[in-house]
């Protein structure tokens, strides 16, 4: 079976992403990807080094003996607070340095990872390239506004994850590749944010994983380009 890759493997959705992949009964070969180790591994589970703020390092990553067929990418990064500061609620709170990170983090470290990684994807069979992405992100979606460098920099990860998509149709028709909402999971990044979210939108890691791998199961070439939602819905632009 096809191996699969996933970035971010210490944070709680990649994390549950990772014993999700390796606990299939048809799972090939699973390498999780950290700046650092994570605590444990499923048994099997290789590990590797990566830093998505430094470029030599994604690309040395991306040259690992798999020993199988590239068949999955998952990109499990993002980060909502950036340099310590919470997101912006006004304006009057935009900075430069704190923008230039958020787009740093989110979207110009998953690019890079496209860069290195698409092409080791098979040019003769399904492949799959994901991207967490968030429905802040949404442009059409937006009524409430503030957030502004988590929504645009998840706005620009969108735009890239859907040009990405329409080059690689060009080289690898089979392959899909998407952007995905995982909800509101109940980690790091959405502690300081969960007062206002009720009990049954509040997503366990390894629920959010469990959805997030049944939905990509279910798209298709003609789905490559898209924003999907943890329950399959679509997600406007």
């Amino acid at each position: 079976m096809g191996a699969s890759i996933v970035i971010g493997a210490r944070g709680g959705i990649g994390a549950a992403l990772v014993a999700r992949l390796a606990a299939r009964p048809d799972a090939g070969p699973v390498l999780a990807l950290s700046r650092t180790p994570p605590e444990t591994l499923p048994p099997g589970v290789a590990w590797g080094p990566i830093d998505l703020g430094d470029e030599a390092s994604i690309a040395a990553a991306a040259s690992a003996d798999l020993g199988a067929p590239l068949e999955r990418v998952l990109v499990a990064t993002g980060r909502l607070e950036v340099l310590g500061r919470p997101p912006e609620k006004s304006w009057r709170h935009l900075e430069a340095e704190t923008l230039m990170a958020a787009f740093a983090d989110n979207a110009v470290g998953p690019a890079l990872v496209a860069k290195h990684f698409l092409p080791r994807l098979p040019r003769d069979r399904r492949s799959v390239f994901a991207a967490l992405s968030a429905r802040v992100g949404s442009i059409e979606d937006n009524r409430l506004g503030g957030w502004y460098g988590y929504r645009a920099s998840k706005a620009a990860l969108n735009q890239l994850i859907h040009t990405l998509a329409i080059e690689l149709a060009r080289q690898r028709p089979q392959a899909v590749c998407v952007a995905l909402h995982p909800g509101t999971v109940d980690t790091g990044l959405s502690a300081p944010f969960q007062g206002g979210v009720s009990a049954e939108k509040l997503f366990t890691p390894d629920f959010a994983a469990e959805r997030l791998l049944s939905v990509l199961d279910g798209l298709g070439p003609a789905d490559s380009g898209g924003f999907f939602a943890w329950d399959g819905t679509t997600i406007p632009w």
